[in-house]
């Protein structure tokens, strides 16, 4: 029976049968963490992402790691020195940020509905601030005036158009993210007259794109979009960032990008509009495309059991662990992860198995209808794709079971 688990058994490394992270055996790492559930992240494989990036980008474009996908600290103290800067979404992913020792030009920090402590914190720590409204620039105006430190912005920009075939659409349409295009020109004057440390634009369209040809033409639209505000404000911008969305295939016919594709378009677009941009340096902001494929997330068999015909291998993780695992986090009609048996690679499939999670719910899956060879108590069941938007995207206090350990490979 072939499925969409043991078509990755080929690419995947092993030793006496048994998956290998990050160059240790699924066991051995098991008995590291001290206990099942745990999430690993393979630093190698992090670093290697990294630098396929460098190498198919134009030079000038600066790789910013948007790390609401990962906010684990051991790994960004790994991605510090291989990344150009850090964007936040919140006050603790600052304080986060800030502590891996990223320094404070490098960071930004974006998000609809900052709290008035969370401007402050940030204008304290000399981050760039992405507004999303004209009355959070005139809020941090304030705060700059009453504290006497000159804050930096930079203006979050909802264009007309979007990332077409995008997981999250986040542009081309009303949204509570960013200024209009139109009033942006209006904005980038008020923080000038303001007196606040104008940096420049963010423009950010989508996540989770697979269509290389639509991530293509979002960038050329987007640094088209930046020349002619620049051209309509007469300002020149320091920074510019233009979002990323680049996706990582999850489910059987998805393929990855092609990124020297991408890199190579993107650096004919920047030459297009080199003169009218200037100086300002060009970011890509990613998440899920720089630790996505590199996290796995392992759990244990508790018990197996028949009903009606069907078998269930019951696990001791599941959605409260990795919600995006079990469908409930977007998905319409809900696909498999890749799953493998972590300690039974080699062995041939025997039957079809659901694996389901301990919680009292039949949202609770792990895998649904998966080939297994045989499967007894306390084998390793692995998640593959599982290194963004996992521990920190789920409901870990529903039903209040043990969270998840976090390892670093």
């Amino acid at each position: 029976m072939k499925n969409q688990e043991h078509e990755r058994l080929r690419v995947l490394p092993t030793e006496d049968g048994e998956l290998l992270i990050g160059g240790q055996k699924v066991s051995r790492l098991a008995l590291r963490a001290g206990r099942t559930p745990f999430y690993v992240y393979d630093r190698a494989a992090i670093s290697e992402r990294i630098a396929q990036l460098r190498q198919a980008l134009p030079e000038r474009v600066h790789i910013h790691y948007a790390i609401k996908a990962n906010p684990m600290p051991a790994l960004l103290g790994h991605m510090r020195p291989l990344v150009d800067g850090f964007d936040v979404a919140s006050a603790n992913e600052m304080r986060v940020a800030l502590d891996s020792g990223m320094a404070p030009d490098n960071i930004s920090f974006a998000g609809p509905g900052k709290r008035d402590e969370e401007l402050l914190s940030a204008v304290g720590a000399g981050i760039c601030i992405n507004c999303e409204s004209e009355t959070e620039l005139a809020r941090i105006r304030d705060i700059s005036e009453q504290r006497g430190i000159r804050a930096r912005v930079a203006i979050r920009v909802n264009p007309d158009f979007e990332l077409k075939g995008a997981g999250m659409k986040m542009s081309g349409s009303p949204k509570q993210f960013g200024i209009d295009a139109e009033r942006v020109p209006a904005a980038v004057r008020a923080a000038i007259d303001y007196g606040l440390a104008f940096e420049g634009l963010h423009i950010f369209c989508g996540s989770q794109n697979l269509r290389s040809e639509a991530i293509i033409e979002a960038n050329a639209k987007t640094l088209e979009l930046a020349a002619q505000l620049a051209r309509e404000t007469g300002v020149a911008f320091r920074s510019l960032n233009i979002g990323g969305g680049y996706g990582i295939p999850y489910f059987p016919g998805e393929r990855s990008i092609d990124l020297p594709a991408i890199g190579t378009a993107l650096g004919d677009s920047v030459r297009r509009h080199a003169e009218t941009l200037g100086g300002a340096e060009i970011v890509v902001e990613l998440g899920r495309y720089l630790v996505g494929e590199a996290g796995y997330y392992v759990c244990r068999v508790i018990d197996i059991k028949t009903s009606q015909g069907e078998t269930f291998v019951i696990v001791d993780g599941g959605l409260h662990h990795h919600l995006a695992n079990s469908g409930n986090f977007g998905q319409v009609l809900r696909k498999n992860y890749p799953v493998v048996f972590g300690n039974r690679l080699h062995q041939p499939a025997q039957n079809r198995v659901s694996v389901v999670g301990p919680l009292c719910t039949p949202l609770d899956i792990v895998g649904s209808k998966l080939s297994a060879p045989a499967l007894q108590q306390n084998d390793f069941v692995v998640v593959l794709q599982s290194g963004a938007y996992g521990a920190t995207a789920s409901p870990a206090r529903f039903l209040d079971h043990p969270g998840p350990i976090e390892l670093l490979g």
